[in-house]
């Protein structure tokens, strides 16, 4: 086994003396610092004991015994920021929830793309439009989407706002994961009113009958959901791309109970696909903090390089530590996958193995519009589910870009959304997202291939052997 410690001293500064990619030049670097000294005495948003939660329950996935639900905004906006918005992002979450629990029989591990998904990494540091070439939108923490000097330029004082809104936003989701508004009774009142007269909603409207029917059956046996918090509440937890180190260098606390390092800007942190280089600032900061932790393999990861990156980012493989975030591209991942895990089961680690079958199929249609084709996204997900089957791995889970929004950004779907559609309501400040119907549909689609496997796990009759 590979596994082994890295000899140098980490501190919550050591990534700054390393090289740094994806990080916006700001023109004042003393605003920069009066900024990040001031979030560094703002209260956490999240707490350690609940980043441990969070990794059990990774734990969970990773032995086979629970499904991973990641999803949420491509970046998150401070002009959509609002109570429904959020709502109907967490009730479409319920729903795909709920959904996946029903098949899978097992526990489903919910973990947002909110409260924190403020910055980007991009393809290019600038951007043309006629002519003009002006710095590229890198997320509201960083500077706004108008095509113009002023806002393209870096502010720092945009970190400020997405705390508050990750705060703000942190607040409403745990009221509705605790206040009651999860509630399994409640299944039947989770469906989005765009959605009601979809493909979908027959079919979630026979499930939400069958958990109602089997709640009054545990009623007439003496069982209240009432009495029963894990009916009435759900664990729903943050996270987001560590991308402006600044900013999470600025929430990285020490624990009182375990004196360990814990960055309390999000629950889980990730590493993305653009910054996970061995020897950078990035993966340099992510090792030291003991949250769960994500890394984005995309198609040009090898597997010497992902064990190197396991070595250093789990050194001693505990269970929960690290989910690898699979981004191959839906013509790809039967190709790519394999090697990699076939590596990672050699060397014993305890990883989640997730797939995001966004990033991999992003596309320009014909209009000009970045998309992404629903029927590319689903082959993405089947085929993952395949190889693993085909390896004797675990599926543990899903990464999405998603929204509970009326949204056209992705073609294809139930509608089946057209390029002609596209510009009906694309609001995605960044990356298209699957809109609340497709990402229905898409939980379905796991439902099925968890029911299946499942199924496949199930022991023989004693009479079939003979």
């Amino acid at each position: 086994m590979s596994m082994r410690t890295n000899p140098a001293k980490w501190t919550p500064v050591s990534w700054r003396s390393k090289p740094v990619v994806q990080v916006p030049e700001y023109p004042d670097p003393k605003a920069l610092a009066e900024v990040e000294a001031q979030l560094a005495t703002f209260p956490p948003l999240v707490f350690a004991g609940e980043a441990r939660n969070l990794k059990r329950a990774l734990a969970k996935v990773a032995a086979g015994e629970a499904f991973l639900l990641q999803g949420g905004d491509c970046a998150e906006s401070f002009a959509e920021h609002g109570a429904n918005n959020i709502r109907d992002f967490f009730r479409l979450f319920l729903q795909m929830a709920v959904v996946l629990t029903y098949a899978a029989a097992s526990p489903v591990v919910k973990v947002g793309r909110v409260a924190g998904q403020f910055a980007k990494p991009r393809s290019a540091p600038t951007e043309r439009r006629g002519g003009v070439e002006l710095p590229s939108y890198r997320g509201d923490s960083i500077n706004g989407t108008d095509f113009t000097a002023a806002a393209r330029l870096p502010d720092p004082r945009r970190q400020l706002e997405a705390y508050r809104q990750s705060a703000a936003t942190l607040n409403l989701l745990r009221a509705f994961a605790t206040g009651g508004y999860a509630n399994l009774s409640n299944a039947h009142q989770w469906m989005l009113s765009f959605v009601k007269d979809s493909p979908q909603f027959k079919r979630y409207s026979e499930l939400a009958k069958h958990i109602t029917e089997a709640l009054g059956f545990m009623r007439a046996c003496g069982l209240d959901p009432e009495q029963h918090p894990e009916l009435r509440t759900t664990d729903f937890f943050t996270s987001h791309e560590a991308l402006l180190l600044g900013y999470e260098q600025a929430f990285t606390r020490v624990d009182s109970t375990t004196g360990d390092w814990y960055c309390t800007s999000g629950h889980m942190l990730w590493v993305g696909d653009r910054t996970r280089q061995a020897d950078h600032a990035h993966v340099e900061f992510c090792r030291g903090i003991k949250n769960p932790l994500g890394l984005k393999t995309g198609p040009t990861q090898t597997p010497d390089e992902l064990l190197r990156l396991i070595d250093i980012l789990d050194p001693d493989n505990e269970p929960g530590r690290l989910t690898l975030i699979c981004r191959m591209g839906a013509d790809k991942v039967a190709d790519l996958l394999p090697p990699l895990l076939r590596a990672v089961r050699r060397e014993g680690r305890h990883v989640v193995w997730s797939c995001d079958p966004m990033h991999g199929n992003t596309i320009t249609s014909v209009s000009g519009y970045k998309t992404r084709p629903f029927e590319q996204i689903l082959k993405e997900v089947r085929t993952f589910f395949q190889v693993h089957a085909g390896e004797g791995t675990y599926p543990g889970g899903v990464h999405l870009e998603m929204t509970g929004q009326n949204v056209t950004e992705c073609t294809g779907g139930a509608r089946a959304i057209t390029d002609e559609d596209l510009n009906d309501r694309y609001h995605t400040v960044c990356d298209p997202r699957l809109n609340a119907e497709q990402s229905l549909d898409l939980a379905f689609l796991l439902a099925d291939l968890l029911r299946g496997k499942r199924e496949a796990a199930k022991p023989l009759p004693a009479a079939a052997g003979l």
